[in-house]
């Protein structure tokens, strides 16, 4: 894309436009003349304007595809430059580029090492004040170059929601990132009340932050994304800049036991009730360790060709169902087996299940236990025969101790 970067002399106009400079001077808003973007001359009819009463921008007005490290420059031939105010339009808001100007008053530039951001679009209001004391203002606009190739980070839980004390933040990336330190560095997330949370990454592709142990109840924890013009790998850039944030709901901690078929549900530290289960059948053992639930479902299709089987199954209405791997680990209800098998045997694929009846009944184990599930609590699973369920599969980040979390940052 070609970058139109002249610098451009307008002759001020008279006035025709004197009302709406008027309004430019009492707080350099943003106006501009029939022409789109034309000085205004603040001299009274009948005056003479001086030679040198002129504004020059650098990008002209209208420019697309400026580098984001311009040239941006505000220039006069004479007298001096007595305000000007070049800003960031989006979304409403104005964010201002720091600059000043020179000690003589003919020239504005921004301060060192400013680098403006990439797809955006820029405003420059400026006033002049020439040798006889009369005033000029001009309006310009232009935009930055459109990187032709760009990331983003899609990211969990959803903003404004309520989660379990086992909340992990965890993003995946629509493409690898080799500038990781970079990336890791644009995403800030706190707490109140505050604690340490840390980033650590799977792969080139997934970044996922936790505190050293699960939220306290109540906490409010915000995600701060500042990944615009971060150049998350060679000529890729970051085009997300927002902040979003969710709260921690009470703690609900649930423990299965796969040798005594049981799961012993705790709140806030409390024992709630003990439910009878059916866990991984020999061949299909359960995985051991701590995992999250992800999604909920009232119902859902489970498909054993989806997840590595063969067609051994194929249910197209599983009630109650929670995820709590990305391997296709759920704990859903089951109206399929006896109800002597829970709570005595393991006859599933894998998952955990509940009785249920088809349908999804409100008063079942399954339906009572999936009414009182909050996206983000915690099911440990204990005594399979099976390995432990690994950390970056689903959120299990929570079976890697802080030390080797930690190691996994970028930021060192």
């Amino acid at each position: 894309m070609a970058v139109v970067g002249l610098s451009v002399t307008l002759v001020l106009k008279r006035a025709g436009y004197a009302l709406a400079v008027a309004a430019l001077l009492a707080g350099l808003a943003g106006c501009t003349g029939p022409d789109g973007g034309g000085g205004v001359d603040l001299t009274q009819p009948g005056e003479a304007r001086a030679p040198g009463d002129v504004i020059r921008v650098s990008p002209e007005d209208g420019s697309r595809g400026v580098p984001a490290d311009g040239p941006l420059e505000i220039e006069v031939d004479s007298g001096r430059l007595e305000r000007v105010r070049v800003a960031q339009v989006e979304d409403a808001q104005r964010t201002e580029v720091a600059g000043e100007i020179s000690a003589d008053g003919l020239r504005w530039r921004p301060r060192a090492g400013t680098r403006l951001a990439l797809a955006a679009k820029y405003s420059v209001d400026a006033v002049a004040l020439d040798g006889h004391g009369r005033r000029s203002a001009r309006h310009t606009t232009f935009t930055t170059v459109v990187p032709e190739h760009r990331f983003i980070g899609y990211f969990k839980p959803e903003n404004r929601s309520t989660v379990g004390t086992g909340m992990i933040v965890s993003f995946s990336f629509n493409r690898e990132i080799e500038n990781r330190a970079e990336v890791e560095r644009a995403i800030r997330v706190t707490s109140d009340p505050p604690v340490e949370v840390v980033g650590h990454w799977f792969g080139k592709d997934r970044l996922d932050f936790r505190p050293a142990a699960y939220w306290q109840p109540g906490t409010e924890v915000t995600v701060e994304l500042a990944l615009r013009d971060v150049e998350g790998a060679p000529g890729v850039y970051g085009i997300q800049r927002k902040t979003v944030g969710f709260r921690v709901g009470r703690s609900q901690v649930s423990l299965v036991d796969a040798e005594k078929h049981t799961m012993e549900i705790r709140r806030d530290g409390e024992v709630l009730t003990t439910l009878p289960v059916t866990a991984g059948a020999p061949k299909t053992t359960t995985y051991n360790g701590k995992m999250v639930v992800t999604e909920l479902y009232d119902v859902t299709r489970m498909d054993g060709r989806t997840v590595g089987f063969g067609g051994e199954y194929d249910i197209k209405d599983v009630p109650h169902a929670m995820r709590l791997t990305d391997s296709g680990t759920f704990l859903h209800g089951n109206y399929w087996a006896s109800a002597s098998t829970f709570g005595s045997a393991n006859v599933s694929h894998g998952c955990v299940g509940l009785r249920d009846v088809k349908g999804g009944g409100a008063d079942t184990p399954a339906g009572w236990f999936f009414d009182r599930t909050l996206v983000g609590d915690v099911v440990e699973v204990v005594n399979s025969r099976d390995k432990q369920v690994a950390p970056d599969n689903g959120l299990g980040g929570w079976n890697m101790e802080w030390s080797r979390w930690k190691a996994g940052s970028a930021l060192g």
